[in-house]
């Protein structure tokens, strides 16, 4: 094969994977850096022009017909390192093989000692392959700013994947062997039993990246095709923005200020699941959070950790509920009282009961908007005249995943939309496409939105009178309460997001 006389492609930007290619040794064309991946469906051997010498050399040596292609470097690099993860899955397969599963169970207690000693992940270089691998998840998830690890496996292989800005990432496939075995270390350094795979399990382990502690809650289930593990990342104190860095409206961020300088009074904050509710709860607490405060909550999870607030975990097992622990707490003599979720009608009568009573009163709920947290807590039994006298405030939020500046391209709005919105129609709007900047997510960042229902007068009236919540929402309207789904046809217009990333979060809610 002579390269000089073929019309050789280049492909600039692309997040390929390894294909393996029948009668080609892996270790010998990463060696080489001869590399095989598709490309619109057809394969095509790779090659970087930093290291073509070594690769048509082993091409010379290798009877394949199929075309062939430069890339860029940073398109290589990340080709590369999948290849290099492919030979370690190899490699590690081939030493489950060889030794037996007991023997290698074994080294389980190395990785226990090795991360309970706090040592830095970053700096053992002398550990098993396993270690290392299991040891590299966390560390890649960190510098990819992912909020949870999910460690999926299927009938014939399993998957690592991380949860970016709220949307999961494929991260790895690996052999079911390997899966097994990264499980079984997790459960080690978890406190979990790695012989039970029949029951759910639940712990909490610690690592250390980079000087940095990390605190990770893992949830291991039992499914079809074997075991599957999701791990939460829990941040530190230090990470939780500020109200200026959430992302809201500077109008809505001033009257957060007005809120939270109540003595007493419930709060709350709604929104689906992973619209941040925790992480606006834990910047209200901060910015009230001073020294002549008594601050309590109960959680669950602790998702922050913070050395100024007084945090209980419920523990369903022993009895420790969130309405258990809200009647102990009020015992503490507390100023401000954090419950992470109004679940049943006990945990609510006991919130506004404290509310009334003279304690700052901060929780969630999950319903879309914010008039329909007033009718949630009328159907679990709350006596309207209650719900009046301690609600403050309603904050319904979602987070909004931001376009990659460098890579956005010019969309087209559809007619419904258009109508549906009373959009003009020279509007320009932006899509995702991916490039090497955002991890070709398409994607940078998240900021939130929200609208705040003040319990004023009006609204309190609108209650007594029995309005529903569409009925209270468009009298908030009318007055001048700009709702989520008008701030989020602003971003699309400013082009900061994108049309499909909208109506992900709830612009048709």
């Amino acid at each position: 094969m002579n390269p000089e006389n073929s019309n050789i492609e280049e492909f600039k930007e692309v997040d390929l994977y390894p294909e393996v290619i029948e009668g080609v040794d892996i270790d010998l064309a990463v060696k080489n850096s001869l590399l095989f991946s598709k490309i619109d469906d057809k394969i095509y051997i790779l090659l970087s022009k930093e290291s073509m010498s070594d690769g048509f050399n082993l091409l010379s040596k290798l009877e394949l017909d199929f075309p062939i292609a430069f890339l860029d470097a940073d398109s290589f690099q990340r080709l590369y390192h999948r290849f290099l993860e492919l030979k370690t899955d190899k490699e590690l397969s081939s030493s489950i093989d060889t030794e037996s599963e007991s023997e290698l169970l074994d080294e389980d207690i190395s990785l226990s000692e090795f991360l309970q000693t706090s040592s830095d992940i970053l700096t053992s270089e002398e550990s098993a392959p396993i270690i290392k691998f299991v040891n590299s998840l966390f560390y890649q998830a960190v510098k990819k700013r992912a909020s949870d690890i999910h460690i999926e496996t299927h009938e014939k292989r399993g998957v690592v994947r991380y949860r970016i800005d709220g949307v999961l990432h494929k991260h790895v496939d690996l052999d079911k062997k390997i899966i097994s075995l990264v499980i079984s270390r997790i459960k080690v350094i978890s406190n979990l039993d790695i012989s039970e795979k029949r029951i759910p399990q639940d712990g909490r382990t610690q690592i250390k990246i980079a000087g940095k502690g990390l605190d990770i809650r893992v949830s291991v289930l039992p499914t079809y095709h074997g075991e599957r593990v999701v791990m939460r990342i829990l941040m530190e104190s230090s990470e939780i923005p500020t109200l200026n860095e959430l992302g809201f409206t500077q109008n809505l961020t001033n009257k957060f200020n007005k809120l939270l300088q109540h003595s007493h009074g419930m709060i709350l904050v709604t929104g689906p699941t992973g619209s941040g509710k925790s992480t606006t709860l834990h910047t209200f607490l901060q910015t009230v959070a001073t020294n002549d405060k008594n601050i309590l909550t109960i959680e669950d999870p602790v998702e922050y950790k913070s050395e100024n607030i007084n945090q209980i975990q419920v523990n369903t097992k022993t009895g420790l509920t969130f309405a258990a622990g809200l009647r102990s707490i009020l015992r503490q003599d507390p100023d401000i009282v954090m419950v992470g979720e109004i679940r049943d009608k006990e945990t609510a009568e006991i919130a506004i009961q404290a509310a009334l009573t003279g304690h700052l009163m901060l929780s969630t709920l999950h319903t879309n908007n914010t008039a329909a947290a007033i009718t949630r807590l009328i159907d679990m039994g709350v006596d309207d005249f209650l719900i009046s006298s301690s609600l403050l405030g309603v904050l319904a939020q979602r987070l909004v995943r931001k376009l990659c500046p460098v890579c956005k391209e010019e969309d087209e709005l559809p007619k419904d939309i258009k109508d549906e919105f009373n959009i003009t129609n020279g509007a320009k709007i932006y899509t995702s496409v991916g490039c090497a900047k955002c991890n070709f997510s398409g994607f940078v960042g998240r900021r939130a939105v929200g609208e705040l229902l003040i319990m004023d007068d009006e609204v309190k009236v609108m209650l007594k009178n029995r309005m529903n919540d569409f009925e209270i929402r468009d009298a908030m309207k009318n007055k001048g309460m700009k709702l989520i789904q008008e701030q989020l046809v602003e971003l699309l217009l400013a082009g900061e997001t994108s049309l499909k990333e909208i109506i992900r979060v709830g612009l048709k809610d």
